[in-house]
């Protein structure tokens, strides 16, 4: 599918900045129609009848000829049907000023690093994301104690008090996320995190009209252990936070069940730009909600060498000039 115009029939995208539809040719805005085509391993573009080529997991992807963008049905149906998703919330140029602001301050990066026609070749992805809802019961039993220190004249007195320190708590987690995508590196996907889930909406097709999209690439049970992971260390983080006024605590019996779990797939929206440089991939990617940028700077040994060879011309003309203006006194 691909939506088109009914004003001009040019390819309608999601805008982030209009919150809405927008024809990017005759800058209609909410005039989009659903139109249908051909969709397989190769498809050909309902626009302009060009072969695209797709790969496994792709469920939206443009055109090469026409540049329309186009989404797989069979990708985004059926068993790969979202349930809920985030849409982007900033453009491409909001995302080209934001790594320009983040990267400013990289004197020695290369000089096209941040160019317009580098960052022209960023794509804004929807990664597909598990999300694991836990309904679990933590319960704690140690021995802490209380120090208390006074002096009595010239004696020092230390008083130990022992307790048993008992905790019961029921806790709900609610949409752990973990990527289902094998191309997206989980480090990555883990520090670009969080998003603000007030702006989870269900799924509707028309978001992804503009950028690049993946059906989950890894069944829910497969990255679970993630999930449960994540959800073991905020509970062992609750539980000790219920025990902090104690001055040791000495841990007995910790156990953390899970009593009910729903397993949630939907789509996470993430800018992905990658520079080249020395025949070395630098990736960098970006929060499509909340603009967090996670990548490090490339470093331009020319430049540096320039650089410092410029700095050192300018000390050696300064140092003669001194030695001449030293020799007329």
């Amino acid at each position: 599918m691909y939506f088109r115009c009914k004003n001009c029939g040019a390819n309608v995208i999601y805008s982030p900045e209009r919150h809405g539809m927008y024809c990017p040719y005759c800058e209609s805005e909410g005039s989009d129609e659903r139109a249908e085509g051909q969709t397989g391993a190769l498809t050909l573009c309902p626009n302009c009848g060009g072969e695209v080529s797709v790969e496994e997991h792709t469920s939206a992807t443009q055109c090469p000829y026409c540049d329309s963008f186009l989404i797989f049905n069979e990708r985004v149906e059926g068993e790969y049907t979202p349930r809920m998703m985030i849409p982007f919330q900033m453009g491409k140029e909001t995302c080209k000023k934001s790594l320009r602001e983040k990267f400013k301050s990289c004197r020695f990066a290369p000089t096209d690093f941040l160019s317009e026609a580098r960052l022209n070749a960023m794509q804004g992805i929807y990664v597909p994301y598990w999300f694991y809802d836990y309904k679990t019961v933590c319960q704690f039993h140690g021995e802490g104690t209380k120090i208390r220190v006074w002096r009595s004249g010239d004696r020092e007195y230390t008083e130990t008090s022992v307790y048993d320190v008992r905790r019961d708590m029921d806790l709900d987690f609610e949409k752990i996320p973990v990527d289902a995508s094998i191309q997206m590196p989980d480090d990555v996907m883990d520090l670009i995190a969080p998003f603000q889930y007030g702006q989870m909406v269900g799924f509707k097709p028309e978001f992804m009209s503009g950028f690049y999209g993946e059906k989950y690439n890894m069944p829910s049970a497969e990255v679970e252990n993630r999930a449960r992971t994540l959800m073991k260390q905020d509970a062992t983080k609750l539980l000790r936070e219920s025990y902090a006024g104690y001055s040791s605590v000495r841990t007995l019996r910790e156990d953390i069940s899970v009593q009910g779990s729903k397993t949630t797939y939907g789509l996470l929206p993430v800018w992905k730009y990658i520079y080249r440089y020395k025949e070395q991939d630098y990736p960098f990617y970006v929060n499509g909600q909340t603009g967090k940028i996670v990548g490090t700077a490339p470093f331009s040994k020319a430049k540096f060498l320039a650089y410092t060879g410029t700095l050192w011309a300018c000390l050696t003309a300064f140092l003669a000039l001194l030695q001449i203006l030293l020799g007329m006194i």
